[in-house]
């Protein structure tokens, strides 16, 4: 009687040992990564430089969510462009980027419809609530692709 023995061996992408991806900023994600952290420091920018808020609570509340959601895609973002997550493999990247759209897509649409509606007719009020609505938009687009990675279905070796 004669056994098999099946090794199997994890196989790591080419150049996944760490080191600068360049690819990564023209992929579908990074470009996605990229559009959005232009569109909040756009969004924060009007917000910030702008005189006359008619709410300073409102535009606080702005600023902040802008500013700490583009950190938080500027981090995401470096760990790709340099392959960090391979070495912290005791997190789940793929999930906790899911979280993180989702979470900064409710928050950023509702400091954006804040901000629109307190604008009062200041145009870089007017065009940081729009810049804001444009970023909600991209992390949609986000949400929904790490979604299918993150949460979608799953195929196992095991016939039913």
């Amino acid at each position: 009687m004669s056994h098999t023995v099946i090794t199997t061996t994890s196989s790591r992408a080419v150049g996944s040992d760490g080191g600068l991806n360049p690819g990564y900023t023209r992929t579908m994600p990074g470009l996605l990564k990229a559009g959005q952290m232009l569109a909040l420091l756009i969004a924060f920018l009007c917000v910030h430089c702008a005189r006359g808020w008619t709410s300073w609570a409102a535009f606080q509340y702005f600023e902040v969510v802008t500013l700490w959601f583009l950190i938080a895609l500027l981090i995401f973002f470096l760990m790709h462009l340099f392959r960090l997550q391979g070495r912290m493999p005791c997190i789940n990247w793929p999930l906790t980027e899911f979280f993180h759209y989702a979470v900064g897509t409710v928050l950023i649409f509702i400091a954006s419809i804040v901000a629109a509606v307190k604008s009062g007719g200041v145009s870089a009020l007017v065009a940081g609530s729009v810049f804001g609505f444009i970023a909600t938009f991209l992390m949609a687009v986000s949400l929904w692709t790490s979604y299918s990675v993150s949460c979608g279905s799953h195929q196992t070796g095991a016939a039913v």
